[in-house]
Parts: structure tokens; sequence; C-alpha cells
């Protein structure tokens, strides 16, 4: 009863924190922290005993690591991205000025 407890407790305050960090390396850290823990916990709540448990905090922190660093917060409300700007615009035609230099006289359109 005890481990089922403490397996309950562990992954209710990783759900929790799971959202530390606005950067993708700190995400990364706390999503690596917060997989090894849980995974420890999960390992040695199984029975299997040290090595369960170690092998459990190694891949859960590898996995909390990897999706930790590729998950991205919402953003915030209101918040306003404005559309790309438009390609540039190409060359149809080219002069010269009174220097010699090269010029472009007519655009394609878009």
């Amino acid at each position: 009863m005890q481990k089922i407890f403490a397996v309950t407790l562990l992954v209710i305050l990783s759900a929790v924190f799971a959202g530390c960090g606005y950067t993708p390396e700190q995400r990364g850290v706390s999503g690596a922290a917060l997989g090894g823990a849980t995974g420890a916990a999960i390992g040695a709540a199984t029975g299997g005993g040290v090595g369960a448990a170690l092998a459990g905090g190694a891949l859960g922190a590898a996995t909390g690591a990897i999706v930790g660093a590729n998950t991205a917060p919402p953003p915030p409300p209101g918040y306003y991205r404005p559309p790309p700007p438009p390609p540039p615009a190409r060359c149809a035609r080219i002069g010269y000025d009174a220097y010699g230099n090269q010029v472009c006289t007519a655009y394609y359109g878009y």
C-alpha cells in the first residue's frame, strides 16, 4: 500500500512540475529530472530491486529530456503572431545607372 501511495504522489508531483522552464534547455533538464525520478520510483515499486530502479531512472531521464526539450508552452492569451513577410521581388530587367552599376528597372509581379 505504501508503494502505491508513493508512486501516486510522485506521478501527481511530476504532472504539476512538468511544464517548468522557458527555454528548450530548461524544459529538457526539468523533463529529465522528473522522468528519471518517476522511472526510478516505478522501477522500485515493481519489486525488481536496485537494478530495476536504476534502469527505470535512466530510461525515464532520457525520455523526459527528449520530450521536455521538444515541447513548447502555449502562447499567452492575446498573443498575436504577425504573418510572414512576402517573398522578395525578383528582377525582370536589368539596366545601368550613370556610373555603370547594374540596377533593376522592372520586377516580376506576385
